[in-house]
């Protein structure tokens, strides 16, 4: 079996605007070849920086089979490493997150600093040169209060990325947040399903009566191109919110990677709560001069969409597990200030998009329940409905089409 020649069978033979064929969803040999070509060569969102920011503060991740440390440096600066001791390649952090004044290897003890460099290995002869066992480096990248990382040996530019996520993301001052909560559910379903789930609200009337209260789930809210809105409310929206010094119109990467756009919620909406008003009104992370200044609206494909509102901001971190199974990370950032229980409430905070995640749960998970069925066969899309889900597919089947055949550049980062 020749997975690539396979799958490119698959890609030719497709017939455009319909789903991807059954193997794309449920194949383990097709989700190696997406963690190969798609996620250990692209840049992925990692975690917001506040969640790190004494030095020594540390998150871990898992990508494929890479272990990832994400550690903030003393002098201020936040670094990836492969998460692999240079010693045996024993885990160096092994909890989700802490804090440590260096990265100490649970195993032999081999200490490195929090730049990566070696600095004790106890009794390894006088041959041994600690400068040349320093911890394996991820590319690592800040913009504007949120880090990507690339496994690639050669990650393209994320300059293009940062440049607009600075512009964009400037007023909601990230640097200025911390984590009021964070949620993480394992959704049994293929990591694009539950991309494509994310990019449509076709489904949201009928599976998210809570996050219907104050977002719109007319397509026109977010059909929008370079040409401009489809939805008139979204183009005044666009001219109150420059017109007061915050970015909003539509950009999006030539490869339509990424994209930003901010919208309108409905009527009176300040934010994603079942009264619609703010859930954190009096310390509000934004520096936005109105309190309804709506979502500004992110996605980074293939593992991040973000809500960034006036009071508050929810950022998502997609990884997938297995070729059926997917971990969804939810954090909410509400301002470093912000004292639970007096300036906001938790459950007000997180309850709207903790009812919407655990309904998208159900929803991918029945679709993969679907599509396991050899009687799946891939049906239209609605080009009314689901611009979005077209535009992703049309994504990621232009990113790793040229990479199976070899032509797209080159492979993920040497570690040995």
């Amino acid at each position: 079996m020749n997975i690539r020649a396979d799958m490119l069978e698959l890609i030719r033979s497709r017939t455009p605007g319909h789903a991807l064929p059954r193997p794309f969803y449920t194949d383990p040999e097709v989700h190696k070849a997406d963690l190969e070509n798609i996620w250990y060569r692209d840049w992925l969102f990692a975690l917001p920086a506040c969640e790190i920011p004494q030095t020594g503060n540390f998150v871990t991740m898992q990508v494929g089979e890479y272990a990832i440390v994400i550690v903030r440096g003393a002098d201020g600066r936040i670094r990836a490493f492969h998460n692999a001791c240079r010693h045996r390649g024993s885990r160096v952090c092994t909890a989700h997150k802490g804090s440590s004044p260096k990265l100490v290897c649970p195993y032999h003890q081999w200490t490195y600093e929090l730049d990566g460099r070696l600095l004790y290995a106890r009794d390894m002869g006088p041959d041994f040169k600690a400068a040349d066992h320093g911890l394996k480096p991820v590319a690592c990248e800040e913009a504007a209060g949120v880090v990507y990382v690339c496994l690639a040996d050669e990650p393209a530019s994320f300059a293009p990325f940062a440049e607009q996520a600075r512009r964009y993301l400037a007023p909601h001052r990230l640097n200025e947040a911390k984590v009021a909560v964070e949620s993480t559910i394992i959704e049994k379903g293929n990591w694009k399903l539950v991309i494509e789930n994310n990019r449509e609200c076709y489904h949201c009337a009928g599976a998210h009566p809570e996050l219907c209260r104050t977002y719109p789930d007319r397509p026109g809210f977010t059909s929008m191109d370079e040409g401009g809105a489809q939805e008139p409310a979204v183009t005044a929206h666009w001219e109150k919110c420059e017109a007061a010094g915050l970015p909003s119109k539509f950009v999006i990467a030539p490869s339509h990677q990424w994209r930003f756009a901010r919208i309108p919620l409905l009527g009176p909406g300040e934010s994603y709560t079942m009264d619609g008003k703010a859930a954190v009104p009096t310390k509000r992370l934004a520096n936005a001069p109105f309190a309804d200044a709506g979502s500004l609206l992110s996605f980074h494909y293939p593992n991040t969409w973000n809500h960034f509102l006036a009071d508050h901001s929810i950022v998502f971190r997609v990884l997938p597990i297995s070729a059926t199974e997917t971990e969804v990370t939810t954090k909410w950032l509400v301002h470093k200030d912000a004292v639970e229980g007096v300036d906001y409430d938790l459950d007000n905070l997180k309850r709207v998009w903790e009812a919407t995640n655990d309904e998208d749960r159900q929803v991918v998970e029945e679709n993969q329940r679907g599509i396991n069925s050899p009687a799946f066969v891939p049906g239209p899309y609605s080009t009314i409905q689901e611009d979005g889900v077209i535009q992703f597919v049309d994504w990621y089947l232009a990113t790793i089409e040229p990479r199976l055949a070899g032509t797209g550049g080159k492979s993920l980062r040497e570690v040995a």
